[in-house]
């Protein structure tokens, strides 16, 4: 059993700073003075000391045998699965007769996800391998850019309906493939994190990585509101242009839910409690600027109430999460920063 135990840190020459390690523990890993040893940081900010370099830890592999051609997306959401359970590893077993649709699903999941790769394949399995580092692509990374491509989703979704431009409408739609493949890298990290001996969290401890992979989900359910939003192009812009003073409002909730986005970021990177709570304030005046869009395009018909309601309720909703972000941001500001008020 592991016992903690405490050690005062002394000044050397000013500015090195020293700790003693445990008489027993040198002992045991076969160290004398003179020797090195090995510091490595570890994602909840404490520190492994290591009597020599890390191996680096056996890839995990998890095989799937699929005896019988079966649905699409059963196949990919177990492959999801073991993506965000951290197996480097992934096999498919399969009889020769169900190779093309194997393969073919493998491919797709490959291209929904960052890092897995095909490395092996023959008449009855293929071997999918997870080449991405989560060093390289830290989970701070992940929020920035899923936050920066969800930003200018928005902005685009209602640009193409207001110059009619179809190309800007698909390009919002390839980018919500980006932002999904963001949003599984950082609930692979989770997972790593929560299940990983050396990355555990001990319950109590200060680490915010939940509450990441809580705003990451609400950054991909505002990507799909910029997604339905950009899907009214057909029926709202295609071959003509929407009506000066309705696209003048639509425009004006745009912005105001880029505002709140802005704002509720803003205070996740600063840990500023006080700016979150302006972001979930302006919900309320946002709340104003959508009940009246309600009430400007209710004597619409047909298609174009329909297509007209899907904007209304998409910028309504993609503000609700705007300000659930916020409010995680206050969680992660309070747990996280002593100072925070």
């Amino acid at each position: 059993m592991s016992q903690m135990e405490g050690r005062k840190l002394q000044l050397a020459g000013g500015s090195t700073y020293l700790v003693s390690l445990p008489k027993r523990w040198v002992q045991t890993a076969g160290l004398k003075a003179g020797d090195t040893v090995f510091l490595e940081t570890e994602s909840d900010g404490s520190v492994s000391v290591r009597p020599r370099v890390a191996d680096n830890a056996e890839v995990r592999r998890k095989i799937f045998d699929e005896h019988i051609e079966g649905s699409r997306d059963h196949l990919l959401r177990k492959l999801l699965g073991a993506y965000v359970s951290g197996f480097g590893l992934i096999e498919i077993r399969f009889p020769p007769a169900n190779a093309s649709f194997t393969r073919r699903v493998a491919r797709e999941f490959c291209h929904l996800v960052i890092g897995p790769e095909v490395i092996e394949e023959n008449k009855n399995s293929i071997v999918i391998q997870d080449l991405s580092d989560a060093s390289d692509l830290s989970v701070d990374k992940c929020l920035r850019r899923m936050q920066l491509t969800v930003r200018a989703m928005l902005e685009d979704s209602v640009s193409s309906l207001e110059t009619s431009d179809a190309g800007l409408a698909r390009d919002v739609e390839l980018r919500g493939q980006d932002v999904d493949r963001l949003y599984w890298m950082i609930a692979k990290q989770y997972h790593l994190v929560q299940f990983h001996p050396l990355q555990s969290v001990p319950n109590g401890s200060a680490h915010p990585i939940t509450g990441y992979l809580l705003i990451a989900k609400l950054l991909e359910r505002m990507g799909k509101h910029a997604e339905r939003i950009s899907a009214t192009f057909p029926t709202l812009s295609e071959g003509k242009s929407l009506e000066p003073k309705l696209a003048k409002d639509i425009d004006e909730a745009r912005q105001s839910v880029i505002g709140l986005l802005d704002k509720a970021f803003n205070s996740l990177i600063t840990k500023n409690i006080a700016v979150a709570n302006e972001a979930i304030d302006a919900r309320h005046a946002h709340q104003k600027l959508i009940d009246s869009l309600s009430h400007r395009v209710a004597n619409r018909k047909g298609e174009e109430l329909l297509a007209l309601g899907i904007v209304v309720d998409s910028l309504g909703r993609a503000a609700g999460y705007a300000a659930e972000i916020a409010e995680q941001a206050i969680d992660i500001a309070v747990m996280t920063d002593p100072s925070a008020t």
